[in-house]
């Protein structure tokens, strides 16, 4: 059982935010139950891999929220596409602040995950806002790290100045009156993928394995301005301590950034869960490898929330 809701945004922008709920069995109003935050891949939207993650962890007795990100799905705000990192860090506790209001939703019981980007964000908003409980990441790729040293983690920071170059061109044509240029989150086209793993990044978005009308699988050049410079784990040695729970595929490209969260974060309750022979994209909808996840997850919130 699940219904579709619209969360007024807080954080300044005017934004609505298009969300879906997911209710545990027997689910009954008068109760209070924990509730799990789901936040979607950069280019992603609710009706993909975070609405597949709410579901499967309503089925384990929480209240799970999907939503669509800023300017981005069903949510509202211009330009389309805009993937600011601070923005959709801010989004989680936007979602937040309306699960307060829920009368079945415990707020002290709140925790919030992501997948990809999502546990990028999510692992930030933990670090911005006490109120998140406990923090899962499903795929963790901090959205900052990818653009300026690559999927495979071998380039320099500064090599990566050209692309910010790409965001601020995009930004002055965009002034003028042209169209917002665009930039791929995932390849657009499969010739583009440099390797078989993100190949499947383009047949996630791009085929009828997961594609959807509201997820072009790209994002505003003018996006790569605040992505370049974004750290997601900024002060996590400081100020990530809520529990948190990492879980990563054995051959997933991305891994690095997980490791490097988990060394990072303060966290004194802090695990870490490898699932052996999965890629990235094999985490967002195959069904051994969520079911896996899901395996991992769910114990964890239910333990620590």
């Amino acid at each position: 059982m699940n219904d579709k809701v619209s969360i007024p945004n807080r954080n300044g922008q005017g934004i609505t935010l298009a969300a879906v709920i997911n209710y545990p069995p027997g689910f009954d109003k008068g109760n209070k139950y924990p509730a799990v935050i789901v936040s979607h891949p950069g280019g992603g939207v609710k009706e993909q891999a975070s609405g597949l993650y709410a579901r499967k962890l309503a089925e384990q007795g929480f209240v799970a929220i999907a939503y669509d990100a800023s300017y981005q799905g069903e949510s509202t705000g211009e330009p389309r596409q805009l993937e600011n990192p601070h923005v959709r860090t801010e989004d989680v506790s936007a979602v937040f602040d309306y699960l307060t209001t829920l009368p079945y939703v415990d707020p002290a019981r709140i925790g919030a995950m992501g997948i990809c980007a999502g546990a990028g964000y999510t692992a930030n908003a933990a670090i911005n806002d006490r109120r998140i409980k406990a923090v899962g990441a499903v795929s963790l790729v901090n959205i900052g790290q990818m653009f300026r040293n690559g999927w495979d983690n071998n380039i320099q920071d500064a090599d990566a100045a050209p692309v910010l170059d790409i965001g601020s061109k995009a930004r002055t044509g965009a002034a003028g009156g042209g169209d917002e240029a665009i930039f791929p989150l995932a390849p657009m086209k499969k010739e583009d993928a440099p390797n078989r793993e993100l190949e499947e990044a383009w047949e996630y978005y791009h085929t009828p394995r997961c594609q959807y009308p509201t997820a072009p699988g790209y994002m505003t050049a003018r996006s790569l301005n605040q992505i370049i410079t974004y750290d997601a784990f900024h002060k996590a040695e400081a100020f990530l301590t809520q529990p948190l729970q990492i879980v990563a595929g054995s051959n997933a490209g991305s891994k690095w950034m997980s490791d490097d969260l988990f060394k990072r974060a303060a966290s004194k309750d802090k695990r870490f869960h490898v699932v052996e022979g999965s890629n990235h994209m094999q985490l967002y909808d195959r069904d051994k490898q969520v079911d896996e996840a899901v395996s991992v997850l769910a114990p964890f919130f239910k333990e620590v929330l």
